[in-house]
């Protein structure tokens, strides 16, 4: 007999959020992190040419997002692109998937973290951090939901006046905004590679797939809903900081948001623009655990990770040791990791993930909702060129530890086959 709807039989999550749940978790995982953690280093590698940066990411964000929308869909299970590769391209393609978002991602609940501690309480937040929202997680995804309502509206209303003080403060030099000789190619796809890690966060809602609603109504609305309204927050507040600080300024701003206000004559929201940063970093901390969790609950299902860590809370209904497991290393990393390390090792690890769904979206038929074929052959071919754009160290760290999970799978199918 089968399971109704909207309940979840042994072993599986239940299925309770809906559009505005899903898209608002998806705001919570992408505004924030490329406004308070990329924005200055892409700034550094594309100078004047940050705007154009800012296009390319967001080009190759829509094509990966209407692939993943189109699988999502038609998959509706925890794991994202790790159970697209799978039933598309084959086992390994869906386990190497998994491998580098798990691996990239827990590397962005790192960058996260050390926000957190740079703005609230230097040293300890980010653990403090970790531990507070691995509780929540383990209370209910429902709860996890709400709260990232909240944050998300704080952090809303707060780049709202960042943007409102620089207009309103004006610019001394206009042309800053124009792209000038500083801008190089290499360096313009350089930062798209940096600020793809901020709009990565529309996957939440695929990876949350288990717990969708209606997800095969629901995943396709939200997913270009989410993106969409970051989108149009990050170019507000790029152009707007860009106008008061220019390219130069803009680079070598540890806190952009804090000198852009300052530069602005408004020196009073200095606090509220630090407030929000915490509040920004404590969101997508929340929805990147969320998103990590759900899919090692899908590699520990089918033992590519510890199949201790598929045990779904009885009561809570929630990949709880999963969760408690990916918060115990993040607090790890946080002590040690530096940001912008961080950020380009989870791009290229996040980078190789949507080129695995983009190939398995061009496998789709019409009739399984296949998207215009153009959509996955930009989305693939972006997602190679911007990773081998990223920083030269985090191109090698990346592809090692692309390269030690592959011969990690080869070694236990050979051992499987003995």
């Amino acid at each position: 007999m089968g399971t109704p709807a909207g309940s979840a039989g042994a072993g599986e999550l239940k299925r309770r959020l809906g559009v505005c749940d899903a898209v608002v978790i998806g705001l919570g995982a992408m505004i924030g992190a490329g406004i308070f953690a990329a924005l200055a280093p892409a700034a550094s590698a594309a100078g004047s040419g940050l705007p154009l940066s800012l296009a390319v990411a967001a080009v190759v964000a829509y094509c990966n997002a209407t692939s993943s929308a189109r699988l999502a869909a038609r998959y509706p299970k925890s794991g994202g692109t790790y159970v697209y590769g799978r039933e598309r391209l084959g086992e390994f393609w869906g386990y190497l998937a998994g491998w580098g978002f798990v691996v990239g991602k827990t590397a962005s609940c790192a960058a996260m973290a050390l926000t957190v501690g740079a703005y609230a309480w230097p040293g300890q937040a980010h653990a403090v951090a970790v531990v507070a929202l691995t509780a929540v997680n383990y209370a209910g995804v429902r709860k996890s939901a709400w709260l990232t309502r909240g944050i998300v509206a704080v952090v809303l209303a707060v780049l709202a006046a960042v943007v409102a003080a620089c207009l309103a403060g004006g610019t001394a030099e206009p042309a800053r905004l124009g792209i000038g000789a500083d801008a190089t190619f290499g360096g313009v796809l350089g930062a798209a590679g940096l600020l793809f890690f901020a709009f990565a966060g529309y996957a939440r809602v695929a990876t949350l797939g288990e717990e969708v609603r209606d997800p095969g109504r629901t995943i396709p609305r939200a997913i270009p809903l989410a993106l969409g309204i970051t989108l149009a927050v990050y170019a507000g507040v790029a152009l707007a900081v860009l106008a008061v600080l220019g390219p130069d300024g803009l680079a070598g701003a540890a806190a952009p948001l804090d000198q852009a206000v300052r530069a602005a004559g408004v020196p009073g929201l200095v606090p509220v623009v630090r407030v929000g940063a915490a509040v920004a970093a404590l969101g997508s901390l929340l929805a990147l655990i969320l998103g990590v969790s759900r899919t090692t609950l899908a590699m520990a299902r089918d033992r590519h990770l510890p199949h201790a860590l598929a045990a779904v809370h009885p009561r809570f209904g929630v990949p709880h040791r999963a969760e408690l497991a990916v918060g115990a290393v993040v607090a790890v990393l946080a002590a040690t990791a530096d940001v912008r390390g961080a950020i380009g090792f989870s791009s290229f690890g996040v980078l190789a993930y949507y080129a695995v769904a983009n190939a398995s979206a061009w496998t789709l038929t019409p009739a399984e909702g296949r998207p215009a074929r153009i959509v996955p052959v930009l989305g693939l071919a972006g997602c190679l060129v911007l990773a081998f754009a990223l920083p030269t160290a985090s191109v090698v760290w990346g592809a090692a530890v692309l390269a030690v999970g592959a011969a990690t799978y080869g070694l236990r199918k050979a051992v499987a086959r003995r």
